[in-house]
């Protein structure tokens, strides 16, 4: 394929034998962006920060007044989002319950399985070549209250939190792309686009499919229903933070076929991929409040065995987990989800959501000054002015 970033060529042929036409369409957006929103920001690059910010804060939050004043470019992106054909804020229904109910187990899922799986594509570079990897702490957390915001009634509709956070990922994605793309630092001709199409579609899918394949196997339900609709909340969000939906699953088939040919077309994880996975895992007692060294360290080893549970051996090996023995993952399941069934055999289930709901807000962030739209201006983190 002409284009083909070169990281990309074994794993491209291998892909291919399975599904040709998926494998293409992976492979092509490796060296797309976003389309619409780069662009804008390239004009602006020179604008100063506080300038840009503004204008930004002002189109997410409807500001109309401030946004007339901002460039022409930057008004037509906002007057141009539109809410696509296929949605339906209805169907979102059955997934936000069944979040709700199912929160401690999702957010295990979501921080051991989810979060760091999606790091095993070549997306991690982006993150541990700029030092990013540094705050995780407090990306957790701002992933934390992502999911909950999306998970929220009314969350994704246009004035709610998790269409506003959304958004604002879609800008931080186009900033930093721009950045790296700028910089002596990426290797176009290898890697293809920095936070490219590819890899966001793909995190979407291991977002919204995986989720649900791991939050079942450490003790979550799901009816049908509530299946598709989890499905079809981060399906909207993915829109929302720009992903074409060239690359965008409409279905649990779809989100599978994106994930099985992605991770086929991307080389096995390397230093970066490492070095963010192993940090996600080490940070979550930070996250959790968790200062005891001696609690801290039994935390960290529970997250490694229930993330080499959910990953494979495979994969985990490959992140350099601690070595475990072939048993331990299923043992690790196992138990796990006999302990959370008898906590919630032993309270009611409004008390189970109540204290589900108290967690996630305790391990999300929530500035003082309300959300921030502020952006790195630096391709470096150290180098960056606070964001």
């Amino acid at each position: 394929m002409e284009g083909l970033p070169s990281a990309y060529i074994q794993g491209y042929g291998k892909a291919r034998l399975f599904n040709q036409a998926a494998a293409d369409n992976y492979i092509k957006h490796t060296t797309i962006g976003d389309p619409e929103l780069d662009s804008v920001l390239e004009e602006l690059s020179s604008m100063p920060p506080q300038d840009l910010h503004r204008f930004i804060e002002a189109g997410i939050e409807q500001q109309e007044e401030v946004l007339q004043k901002a460039p022409q470019s930057l008004r037509d992106f906002f007057k141009n989002i539109e809410e696509p054909p296929w949605l339906m804020y209805e169907s979102f229904r059955p997934g936000i319950q069944a979040f709700n109910a199912n929160v401690d187990l999702m957010l295990v899922a979501f921080v051991t399985g989810v979060l760091v799986e999606g790091f095993s594509t070549m997306i991690a570079k982006s993150f541990n070549i700029t030092g990013r990897v540094g705050s995780t702490k407090r990306r957790l957390q701002q992933n934390n209250r992502h999911l909950m915001e999306i998970f929220f009634p009314g969350g994704l509709q246009r004035k709610g939190d998790g269409w506003k956070l959304s958004t604002r990922i879609r800008f931080v994605h186009s900033r930093i792309r721009g950045l790296l793309a700028k910089s002596d630092v990426w290797d176009h001709e290898a890697w293809g686009t920095p936070l490219s199409a590819a890899h966001l579609g793909f995190a979407i899918s291991v977002f919204s499919k995986r989720l649900l394949d791991y939050s079942l196997l450490v003790g979550a339900k799901f009816s049908k229903e509530e299946n598709n609709s989890v499905l079809a909340i981060w399906r909207y969000a993915g829109y929302l933070m720009g992903i074409p939906e060239t690359i965008l699953y409409t279905n649990s088939a779809g989100a599978e076929r994106i994930y099985k040919v992605g991770y086929m077309c991307e080389p096995p994880p390397d230093a970066d991929s490492i070095a963010v996975a192993n940090t996600l895992i080490q940070s979550i007692p930070s996250v959790a409040g968790v200062t005891d060294p001696v609690e801290r360290d039994n935390v960290v080893a529970l997250a490694y065995r229930l993330s080499r549970a959910l990953l494979g051996n495979e994969l985990a090996d490959q992140f350099e987990y601690p070595k475990a023995s072939a048993m331990q993952g299923p043992i690790t399941l196992f138990s796990f989800r006999m302990k959370q069934r008898i906590q919630r055999f032993l309270k009611r289930s409004q008390i189970v959501r109540s204290e589900n709901f108290t967690q996630l807000l305790q391990i999300s962030v929530y500035d003082d000054e309300g959300l921030s739209y502020k952006m790195p201006d630096h391709v470096y983190a150290s180098k960056s002015s606070k964001w």
